[in-house]
């Protein structure tokens, strides 16, 4: 069976034949994986409000831990995005009551975010909802097969330096 990544590679075949080689077939199977996987979760979104960038924030800061809350810098660092773009991200969360900003007692150069009460119940919610969508995309996958290409997957990351 083809996919359309397989198509992809097809054209690429026709025009730069050099081009079409393994690194272009997993650029493109992994990017459509995400793609995929990434849909199923900003269909949910809606339903809570959420722009994709807040609900990893909230995502993030749920994942941390009893008493939910990070320094701004590690939420960049986690969420690979641009310290200006965390701040305005942060800024209308705030707004939304669903974190916090205070200033860190030990350091006066550094605040703390931190999820409010309804902060955790829309990231629990969220995240409930998003992993449900990407569960139902998934069910036509046999599971060994998932487990495989997750595995393989780490395989690959690990041997282009990927670690936390």
């Amino acid at each position: 069976m083809r996919d359309t990544v397989d198509g992809i590679l097809d054209a690429w075949r026709g025009q730069l034949p050099e081009i079409a080689g393994i690194e272009l077939e997993l650029s493109k199977r992994a990017g459509r994986l995400h793609t995929l996987l990434s849909d199923a979760t900003n269909a949910q979104l809606s339903r809570f409000g959420l722009t994709k960038a807040e609900y990893d924030v909230l995502a993030v800061l749920r994942s941390s831990g009893a008493p939910y809350r990070l320094r701004p810098t590690d939420l960049t660092a986690r969420l690979l995005l641009s310290s200006g773009g965390t701040s305005n991200v942060l800024r209308r969360l705030v707004t939304e009551g669903l974190v916090t900003r205070e200033a860190d007692p030990d350091d006066a150069r550094s605040t703390w975010v931190q999820l409010t009460d309804k902060g955790v119940e829309t990231a629990d919610e969220a995240v409930k909802a998003s992993t449900e969508a990407q569960r139902r995309l998934l069910t036509a996958v046999p599971p060994e097969t998932a487990r495989h290409a997750a595995d393989v997957l780490r395989e690959v990351l690990l041997a282009l330096g990927d670690r936390p």
